[in-house]
C-alpha cells in the first residue's frame, strides 16, 4: 500500500512513468529476504522535486551508486529513505563520524557456538541482502572507514574481509553518500570518491513544496502553514547569505516544535528547542528570534494554531 501510494504520488509529481515502470521491474527481479523485511523504510515525510527524484532513480537503475551534495536542510536523508521504500529494498544509515573504522562498517570477530565468527557490519549486510546503505555524511569519514567505502563502490563489487573469504556484491545493492557543504570537520572529497559516484545536487526546498508538507502533516490552520513556510524561508535565506549560520536552520527542528506546540507547550519555548537554541551564539541566536517575534505575536496561543 505504501508503494502504491508513493508511485501514484511520484506520478502527481511528474515524475517518468517509464522510469516508475522500470523500477517495478527492477523490484519484480530481485528478491527480498523475508529476514530483513523490517529494514524496508515506512515513510513518515515524502521528498519533493520530480527532476532530483528522476535523477536518482535512472543511476540506480543503471547501477550506480549516487552521491547526494547540497546544503543543510535540503531533504538528503529523506529522500535515501524514500528510495530504498520506492525500490522495496532494505536501508542502513552509517554515520560516517571520527569512530569510524573498518570493523564497524564490515564487521568484527565475535565469539559464538565455541568459536570466533564474524559479527556482520551494515556494509556488509547491505552488500549481503541487496540493500541500500547511507554513508552519512561521507566528507566527515576518516581515512580508516573511507578505506572501505572505497571497496565498496569499486566497479568490481568485491568486498574483501580480513580473516574470511570476499563478499560478492548483491546485484540489487547500491550506497547513497550524502554531504552537506561547509560543515566544521568536513572535508572535500578527491576525485577518486566523486568518480565512483554519479552526484545529484539537492536543491533547497521551494515554499510552494514547503507548504504541501506542513498541510499534509499538520493540522495547522491556512495562515500559520504561510507564517512557518515564511519563518524557515527567511532562516534560510539568511543561511545561505552568511548572515547566521546553518544550525538553525533545521527542518526537522521546526516539524518537532510543532508537534510540542499540538502538544501545548508555547510558541516561543518551541521554537526556542527546535530551532533557536541549535545555535550556541549569543548574537546568532538574537537575530533567529527576531525573526521569529517579528512574525508571531506573543500573545498568540499555540491552541489557536491549529484547526479544531
Amino acid at each position: 500500500m505504501i508503494n502504491n501510494d508513493l508511485n501514484t504520488f511520484l506520478l502527481n509529481q511528474g515524475v517518468s512513468e517509464k522510469l516508475l515502470d522500470e523500477v517495478k521491474k527492477f523490484k519484480d527481479f530481485y528478491d527480498l529476504d523475508t529476514s530483513i523485511e523490517n529494514r524496508v523504510p515506512i515513510l513518515k515525510y515524502k521528498y519533493y522535486g520530480a527532476k532530483t527524484w528522476e535523477k536518482a532513480i535512472s543511476a540506480i537503475l543503471d547501477g550506480n551508486h549516487i552521491l547526494l551534495s547540497g546544503p543543510k536542510a535540503t531533504g538528503k536523508n529523506v529522500l535515501s529513505e524514500n528510495l530504498a521504500a520506492l525500490f522495496g529494498r532494505p536501508l542502513w544509515t552509517i554515520s560516517l563520524n571520527v569512530s569510524s573504522d573498518s570493523s564497524s562498517l564490515i564487521g568484527s570477530d565475535t565469539f559464538r557456538n565455541n568459536e570466533v565468527v564474524l559479527k556482520k557490519g551494515p556494509v556488509y549486510q547491505a552488500a549481503e541482502y541487496g540493500g541500500f546503505a547511507v554513508f552519512d555524511e561521507i566528507n566527515m569519514a576518516k581515512n580508516e572507514s573511507l578505506s572501505v567505502v572505497y571497496s565498496a563502490l569499486d566497479f568490481r563489487r568485491v568486498l574483501d574481509v580480513p580473516g574470511y573469504d570476499k563478499l560478492d556484491l548483491h546485484e540489487a545493492t547500491r550506497f547513497i553518500g550524502t554531504m552537506n557543504y561547509g560543515y566544521i570537520g568536513t572535508r572535500e572529497l578527491n576525485e577518486a570518491l566523486v568518480s565512483r559516484f554519479m552526484i545529484v545536487d539537492v536543491p533547497t526546498i521551494v515554499e510552494n513544496d514547503l507548504k504541501t508538507i506542513l498541510t499534509e502533516n499538520f493540522t495547522l490552520k491556512t495562515e500559520y502553514v504561510d507564517l512557518f513556510t515564511k519563518l524557515f524561508l527567511d532562516l534560510q535565506s539568511k543561511s545561505l547569505n552568511s548572515e547566521i549560520s546553518s544550525k538553525s536552520v533545521d527542518l526537522r527542528g521546526l516539524f518537532a516544535s510543532i508537534g510540542s506546540m499540538k502538544k501545548g507547550l508555547s510558541i516561543y519555548d518551541s521554537l526556542d528547542m527546535g530551532i533557536v537554541d541549535k545555535s550556541f551564539d549569543a548574537y546568532e541566536k538574537e537575530i533567529v528570534g527576531d525573526v521569529i517575534k517579528t512574525l508571531f505575536s506573543p500573545k498568540l496561543k499555540s491552541e489557536d494554531l491549529f484547526e479544531r
